[in-house]
């Protein structure tokens, strides 16, 4: 695999590194060894699929918080899709900064998404299937959310979403969030 780091620290763009032949390609899209190399987390404990019918299909911005932050390797495994994450890591210098990667089924690019980040795509076709492989179990109660398009990340998406589920819709501002917190504190 080929590693790629973003100016987001500890986020990989990994490529497979093909060996090819008159049958196509032989690669891998995970090795623990070298996971562990670049020290990323290595233990998957669950994998999710996303099936979008329409291009145009927003989900995200998502993550975990304390305890159950998770990492994610993201894929595209039919059609293609915008990947999008936010350093949501208050002490990094990259804090509320954004990456966006093209994922293809046809590229086999992967997307490694740290411990807090908040992840997100849009379907760049219609019948988009997206598979990822999560550090964490779904724990609920502590999903944090934010808008995907919060003026505090500025994301600048390649299309306008088209379809986009209410909570998705409903997520506060960032600014709106920290407004509250500040209230509540006196």
């Amino acid at each position: 695999m080929i590693f790629t780091e973003t100016k987001l620290a500890g986020a990989y763009i990994i490529d497979v590194k093909r060996i090819e032949d008159e049958r196509g390609f032989f690669g891998r899209s995970y090795c623990k060894d070298e996971f562990k190399e670049y020290n990323l987390n290595t233990n998957a404990v669950q994998s999710n699929l996303s099936s979008n019918k329409k291009k145009g299909t927003l989900r995200g911005m998502h993550m975990q918080k304390h305890p159950f932050e998770e990492s994610k390797l993201v894929r595209c495994t039919r059609g293609s899709i915008y990947d999008v994450i936010v350093d949501m890591r208050e002490s990094s210098p990259t804090y509320k900064q954004w990456i966006g990667v093209e994922l293809t089924a046809d590229s086999f690019r992967m997307l490694y998404v740290p411990e807090g980040f908040a992840h997100g795509f849009i379907t760049l076709e219609d019948n988009t299937d997206v598979a990822y492989q999560v550090t964490e179990f779904y724990t609920p109660g502590f999903e944090q959310c934010y808008r995907w398009d919060d003026p505090a990340f500025g994301i600048v998406w390649p299309i306008t979403p088209e379809v986009i589920s209410p909570k998705d819709q409903e997520h506060e501002l960032l600014s709106d969030d920290l407004a509250k917190n500040l209230n509540n504190s006196f």
